[in-house]
């Protein structure tokens, strides 16, 4: 791929892939040390793919170039949304996870997650892929294009399992907006595994601790 990642194996032929998404500003360097801390042995060997965005003026930053999934058009990130730049990256990572499922790892054993605007384009993404993930994580984020999830949203991923933490204290993606997205996603049908944690916008120890559990579960070989 022309896009730039870093990948991570934690061992030889990899039997499941996990896919992680950045947020503004940052590269895909951001989550190899949380992935580090990943202890899933019990799942056999992971593939972690740590894909770096493209680089693109942010309104909300002054029009300074930076690496983000999308631009943000003002704090309240849901009233004016850049759908272009959301459907673009969508295909990005749909490219994405046809490469793992071309290197012999099958939807099924495919976890898309992602941070802040990682967050979203891991829901935007997952919930409509045509073929069942293992799950989507959603990190201090929210539901992008949520008037159009409805409509869009494919049945093939009617069921997949959905892991969302905040912070209560989040200043960057209100704590009020990550709710409002988890009931959206609930009214819809779909099952969220929901935590949130005293901290602000960032990941903590404890958060890590359930996601690790998380991933056991849904990876869990048949």
């Amino acid at each position: 791929m022309s896009l730039e990642l870093i990948e991570i194996e934690t061992g030889d032929q990899p039997t499941a892939s996990i896919i992680v998404l950045h947020g503004l500003g940052a590269d895909g360097n951001d989550f190899v040390p949380v992935a580090e801390e990943l202890k899933l042995d019990a799942v056999g060997p992971v593939r972690f793919v740590f894909p770096h965005a493209p680089t693109r003026p942010v309104t909300i930053n002054g029009g300074h170039v930076m690496r983000a999934w999308y631009d943000i058009m003002g704090a309240d990130l849901t009233r004016r949304e850049d759908e272009q730049g959301l459907r673009e990256s969508q295909a990005t990572v749909e490219a994405l996870i046809a490469r793992e499922k071309s290197r012999g790892v099958p939807a099924s054993r495919i976890v898309v997650m992602g941070f802040s605007q990682g967050c979203a384009m891991a829901l935007q993404t997952g919930l409509r892929h045509e073929e069942r993930l293992a799950g989507i994580v959603g990190l201090s984020g929210y539901l992008p294009l949520a008037a159009q999830t409805a409509t869009e949203r494919h049945t093939g991923n009617h069921d997949v399992p959905i892991f969302m933490a905040h912070g209560t204290h989040d200043p960057v993606v209100p704590f009020v907006r990550a709710t409002a997205s988890r009931d959206a996603l609930k009214s819809l049908g779909y099952q969220i595994e929901w935590h949130e944690y005293p901290m602000p916008h960032s990941v903590c120890a404890p958060e890590i601790a359930d996601l690790n559990r998380w991933l056991l579960r849904v990876l869990k070989p048949a």
